[in-house]
């Protein structure tokens, strides 16, 4: 089957089974390994990417579910040579160790981010319960998260002063 969407902004068209998984879509035919593949049953969170603005866990979605979509994946999180804020709270909170679970546990950050802005510990656990780390022990996980919050809070102080409170 043919399935067209838009990947990281770039318009794509891919030709794959029907039973493709969105996630070896993403890995196998667009090359695209920052999305990984750790339990295959929904349970890790480290296939977690965006379609349409949403955190899901693309080793459950079907490719065919995603025609039409807009899809997100860790590649296409920064931009250009400079990291998301959320990519960079994590590098300096050292919210990493084998780095299997990163891209899942700061894409399932930065929804968590747009949801709550300046989250409890308890909104943090909530929004990465679906990710598992299996080397930190959360606890730098939990300050990238809330470093990134941070970040993102000054970006948007500093844009709204730069540009007078206009958006």
């Amino acid at each position: 089957m043919q399935i067209d969407l838009t990947v990281n902004g770039e318009a794509r068209r891919v030709q794959c089974a029907d039973n493709t998984l969105l996630v070896d879509l993403i890995r196998d035919d667009l090359g695209l390994t920052g999305t990984h593949v750790g339990c295959d049953t929904s349970q890790c969170g480290c296939c977690t990417v965006h379609v349409d603005g949403e955190a899901v866990k693309s080793c459950t979605m079907l490719a065919a579910q995603a025609q039409g979509t807009q899809v997100l994946t860790i590649e296409g999180l920064a931009e250009g040579d400079v990291l998301h804020p959320v990519q960079q709270a994590f590098s300096a909170c050292h919210g990493l160790q084998c780095g299997y679970c990163t891209p899942g546990m700061i894409m399932a950050s930065v929804q968590l981010l747009r949801r709550h802005p300046q989250p409890t510990d308890a909104q943090i656990e909530q929004g990465l319960a679906g990710n598992i780390c299996r080397c930190t022990g959360y606890v730098n996980i939990i300050a990238a998260v809330k470093t990134a919050a941070g970040l993102i809070a000054a970006a948007r102080s500093d844009a709204t002063a730069t540009h007078g409170g206009a958006r």
